[in-house]
């Protein structure tokens, strides 16, 4: 049965850096991926038009059934009212009805991550949105991993997907959003996002994984 996937990306690269080649890998298994862009920039920065170009070809890239952007001021979530948030996000939830929900991991350290995770979590009532069977938080590399190291509040994952397929495809994709990549020691270079995707793919027996946290499940 054909499966329809949603993920949450706070900014446009987060749903490549924490689920790229498991979107990827859903498309190819003929499921439907949809993609929810939650901020953008101001269009009055300079990089306005090159990011909406960005996330044209990087659509395509992935084959998304549909995008979304709530066009959110970057950096500005937390201004925003939790009611219009959840607002925003049910309308899309609605729209889609996913069945998979890929979400921002809850202790980002990012405050526009840790704000929309609460406000799309909240939109995964089964009793208001029976159609989500699952839910899953990403690793989102240069954000995921300043979280606290308290055990209650670090990434500590429970699923799995192989990428090995996937991670070269992966990472051309990353490069499109050109301003968000560079060399190492930043934590966005490809061989940081590799060798993430080497230490997950060692926890799993592949060569190359991406790891989630599945918060529910129901069969």
């Amino acid at each position: 049965m054909k499966n329809k996937i949603l993920v949450v990306a706070v900014h446009p690269d987060d749903e490549t850096l924490g689920a790229g080649g498991t979107l990827l890998k859903h498309k190819s298994m003929g499921n439907e991926i949809h993609w929810l862009i939650c901020t953008t920039i101001n269009e009055k920065h300079s990089y306005h038009n090159k990011r909406l170009q960005e996330i044209e070809k990087v659509s395509k890239v992935y084959g998304f059934d549909s995008v979304h952007n709530l066009k959110l001021q970057t950096m500005q979530v937390d201004e925003y009212s939790m009611s219009e948030l959840i607002g925003k996000i049910s309308f899309v939830i609605n729209e889609v009805k996913p069945d998979m929900i890929y979400l921002p991991f809850f202790k980002d350290v990012h405050s526009d991550h840790r704000k929309i995770f609460e406000a799309a979590y909240s939109c995964t009532k089964s009793f208001r949105y029976p159609f989500i069977k699952k839910i899953y938080m990403m690793e989102v590399v240069s954000e995921t991993e300043f979280a606290p190291s308290f055990s209650s509040e670090s990434f500590i994952p429970n699923v799995f997907v192989d990428i090995s397929d996937f991670i070269e495809q992966k990472i051309d994709i990353m490069n499109l959003f050109e301003s968000e990549i560079d060399k190492v020691p930043f934590p966005r270079s490809e061989e940081n996002i590799k060798a993430l995707a080497t230490f997950r793919g060692s926890s799993s027996g592949c060569k190359y994984a991406e790891s989630f946290v599945l918060l529910k499940e129901i069969f």
